[in-house]
């Protein structure tokens, strides 16, 4: 059900995150968008920077990924989508969930688009507590390499956890 996905998996892995990420369009600003959402350079890129992609697997085929990062003092939550079809379905909970097992630090960090309301209101659910906007920009340049324009737009969310 839930496996770690590596590099060739790549097409499949862009499937589901350039499909999800179509729920963006219009939501985020115009010059933050772009098709596709994530380009097979990038998301090598991203491996290649350690992130480990999970993805769950159902009526065989990849239908949710969720990604983590793991630097020196927390971990990172990257690129979690669901198919637009299995939106709804706790895919992105159980991938979560997953991810809260084998996670080794003490904080967890996600960060999304501030007007991407539904995937705030995820992580909220999940425990997840939302920071402000001097803090956010503080740990988007810390742990993130992203434009300013992203960062001007986005919000960090970061739960505790007791090991």
């Amino acid at each position: 059900m839930i496996a770690e996905y590596k590099q060739k998996d790549l097409s499949n892995i862009l499937c589901v995150i350039n499909d999800a990420s179509l729920k963006y369009k219009g939501v985020i600003p115009d010059d933050c968008w772009h098709e596709p959402y994530m380009s097979e350079h990038e998301l090598i890129n991203e491996l290649d920077n350690g992130v480990r992609m999970f993805g769950y697997h159902k009526h065989n085929m990849l239908v949710g990924v969720m990604g983590i990062q793991e630097l020196k003092d927390v971990t990172l939550i990257r690129h979690a989508y669901t198919l637009s079809d299995y939106q709804g379905t706790c895919i992105g909970k159980s991938l979560l969930q997953y991810l809260f097992q084998i996670n080794k630090s003490s904080s967890l960090y996600v960060g999304t688009w501030r007007d991407a309301t539904w995937a705030i209101n995820f992580y909220i659910k999940r425990g997840f507590v939302l920071h402000k906007r001097k803090q956010t920009v503080q740990l988007l340049k810390k742990y993130w390499t992203v434009p300013s324009k992203q960062i001007d737009n986005s919000v960090v969310l970061e739960k505790s956890i007791n090991t």
